[in-house]
């Protein structure tokens, strides 16, 4: 399917690695001239020369960490008016709410939902005026079911569906559309580690408790990073501009809920 985007600008935070890169990979190959930040230089150069030398097309790399002004506003000089925009930052660690601290929790709000409400609000008025936009909202299966260790995460991103449940509504009669992408369990660093977390405090091996982990999940195995870019470049496209607000939940079938 040709998703009709060839042409199109892209900003794709966290794009170094991971679900990040994956769905930047994934609108490259559609055409989209991508603009892909994360805070660490090498391992960014190295991603946005492999995602050129597979896909062929143009890719911006900043070095940047998208929680901050100064990082947001580098992002936003290297392309300032993007027709899609996917938000993304790496999630806050995983504990015991008894033992986080006043600025751990702002610091979870500041990275995982504030920062993506202020991109939004960068670029959303551009693409109002050009009546064609695309926003993902990277978050997590957490917002449909909530992870007990998580939960600086869970309430972050929860406030997130909420802000975008509402203006998603008020952008889309201009052609602008908002949604977020809930992963489940992927093959990423971050599973990695904290499946490793778990490991150690159940005193086992990693390998038995990614075994473990694989099991429970209704496909019984986890989900790879390129059918979830695949998935987010889709909601980019131009067939997509009739899915308005959702929380598409990517965790092959792993949530119980009907709704």
């Amino acid at each position: 399917m040709d998703l009709g985007i060839a042409g199109k600008k892209a900003i794709v935070c966290g794009a170094s690695k991971g679900l990040g890169r994956a769905c930047a990979e994934a609108l490259a190959r559609e055409g989209v001239k991508v603009t892909i930040a994360a805070r660490h230089l090498a391992q960014l150069a190295e991603t946005a020369e492999d995602i050129r030398r597979a896909t062929g097309s143009r890719v911006t790399s900043v070095v940047a960490d998208v929680t901050t002004a100064e990082g947001r506003q580098a992002l936003l000089a290297a392309c300032p008016n993007p027709d899609i925009l996917v938000t993304n930052a790496g999630g806050p660690p995983a504990g015991d709410f008894r033992d986080w601290s006043e600025y751990e929790w702002h610091q979870a709000v500041q990275n995982n939902m504030v920062t993506h409400i202020l991109l939004i609000k960068a670029v959303v008025d551009g693409m109002i005026e050009r009546r064609w936009g695309r926003i993902v909202n990277i978050t997590s299966a957490a917002v449909k079911s909530p992870y007990p260790s998580l939960g600086l995460s869970n309430g972050a991103r929860a406030g997130l569906t909420g802000f975008v449940a509402g203006l998603s509504r008020q952008v889309a009669k201009h052609n602008v559309t908002i949604n977020n992408l809930l992963p489940g369990s992927h093959e990423t660093e971050r599973l990695v580690k904290l499946t490793e977390a778990d490991a150690k405090a159940r005193k086992i091996s990693l390998d038995a408790a990614l075994t473990e982990a694989k099991a429970a999940e209704a496909s019984g195995r986890f989900g790879t990073p390129e059918e979830f870019g695949a998935i987010c470049a889709f909601l980019c496209s131009q067939h997509a501009g009739y899915i308005v607000g959702q929380n598409v939940l990517v965790d092959g079938g792993t949530y119980p809920g009907t709704l």
